[in-house]
């Protein structure tokens, strides 16, 4: 069965939109500025780098906790991309990825905000991401909220593939919404040691010093080729003379799309805060993917997940290196140094700036005057193929959860 990209919504510090983003990063910008921005200058944080989304009134309602609200934003952005009406919605599925869900504004007061005494039960819970777009939506098919970690919204993504697979659903709003510029979160990513110690990030750098953390929420729809093409005939129906025309058959449009073709994930079992110093859990779960994508096109481009810590950079360098042939040039594409590392939102994050590059057949290119860890790797964008290419996404979670996620580019005339 194709499943495919309908639809892409996301906010982070860049700004608000697909469109905003992709301008943004072809001119070479990123997010990140000293936290006084946010803070103020008393703040133990003022001089960490970090990117945060500047409409504040995007997450303040007296309903719903700033997270739900941010999931509901960006929801609506890909429902509206996508097309989709009331009764498309009605059931699908609602798949969220965060890896502290609603903790601001619970754990800290989110500034300004008068909450109602009847939702703080509610507002406390990391479920009330999806419950918040299932209820204002008016959608009735299954929700889940999954906590992996950095790779949350990318195991999202996984899940709604596999309930589109299985038959369970025909299309799923997948969500990945992180806030975790809140003092007591920060405190512990400090205490641990990950936090970047410099201005930029330069994930492959021999100085990487760790991560830049930052907001950001992010929506794809995920759709059945076929069902897109019921509700396109539908469309057509609606007026006189409408029918299915040959281009609008499941196997033409398939080609037309971004497809999702594939989801694999494992466990390193070794350390509840890095990664083995060879890569091998995220090795062998490259392996696994690289085996099944046997009869998909090229992999002519890899998201890695490049966090920004001088562990992880030699860590997944080292996978990627003992997993993928040597004989291929394949370009890098870390986007973590434009948008911050955003967590758990992350990984769907990467995938709607991706899948608005390839909507054009095109790549994101890399900030200026980063680190290229060389052969057989480059950060200048491969060209794909007019067949299409396989582009893949890696998400790493802490405790040693690997997520990859892989798509096949449109063809072209």
């Amino acid at each position: 069965m194709n499943i495919a990209i309908t639809g892409i919504g996301l906010t982070s510090g860049l700004g608000d939109g697909a469109q905003t983003h992709a301008d943004k990063i072809s001119a070479g910008q990123h997010a990140l500025r000293p936290l006084s921005g946010l803070f103020g200058e008393g703040s133990e944080f003022a001089r960490l780098n970090a990117a945060w989304i500047e409409n504040r009134e995007l997450m303040l309602s007296r309903k719903w906790a700033p997270a739900s609200m941010l999931s509901l934003h960006v929801a609506k952005q890909a429902v509206a991309d996508a097309g989709l009406t009331g009764a498309d919605l009605a059931d699908a599925a609602v798949i969220v990825g965060s890896s502290r869900g609603n903790v601001a504004g619970w754990v800290s007061p989110w500034p300004t905000r008068r909450p109602f005494d009847l939702m703080a039960a509610s507002n406390s819970m990391h479920g009330e991401l999806a419950s918040a777009v299932s209820i204002e939506l008016g959608i009735r098919g299954p929700w889940q909220v999954i906590s992996s970690g950095c790779a949350a919204s990318l195991d999202a993504m996984g899940m709604a593939w596999m309930m589109l697979r299985q038959g369970i659903v025909k299309r799923a709003i997948v969500i990945g919404v992180e806030l975790p510029l809140i003092p007591e979160v920060l405190q512990a990513y400090e205490r641990t040691g990950v936090l970047a110690t410099g201005p930029v990030n330069d994930p492959y750098s021999p100085d990487a010093g760790g991560f830049f953390p930052g907001e950001a929420g992010a929506a794809v729809v995920l759709e059945s080729v076929a069902a897109l093409c019921e509700r396109r005939q539908a469309m057509e129906s609606a007026y006189p003379g409408g029918h299915l025309t040959s281009e609008n058959t499941p196997d033409a449009v398939a080609l037309s799309l971004i497809q999702m073709t594939g989801y694999w994930c494992n466990s390193d079992a070794a350390s509840p805060i890095g990664m083995p110093a060879d890569g091998a859990g995220l090795r062998d779960c490259l392996t696994m993917a690289t085996d099944d994508l046997a009869g998909e096109p090229d992999i002519a481009a890899i998201c890695p997940h490049a966090s920004g810590t001088l562990l992880h950079g030699k860590a997944e360098l080292a996978a990627l290196r003992a997993a993928l042939p040597d004989d291929r040039r394949i370009s890098l594409h870390p986007l973590k140094p434009f948008t911050g590392h955003t967590v758990g939102a992350s990984g769907i994050l990467d995938c709607a700036i991706l899948a608005h590059y390839l909507r054009d057949s095109q790549l994101p290119p890399n900030l200026p005057g980063n680190t290229c860890p060389g052969a057989p790797f480059s950060l200048k964008p491969n060209i794909l193929s007019r067949d299409g290419s396989t582009v893949l996404k890696i998400a790493v979670g802490m405790g040693g959860h690997n997520s990859i996620v892989s798509f096949r580019s449109p063809t072209r005339p």
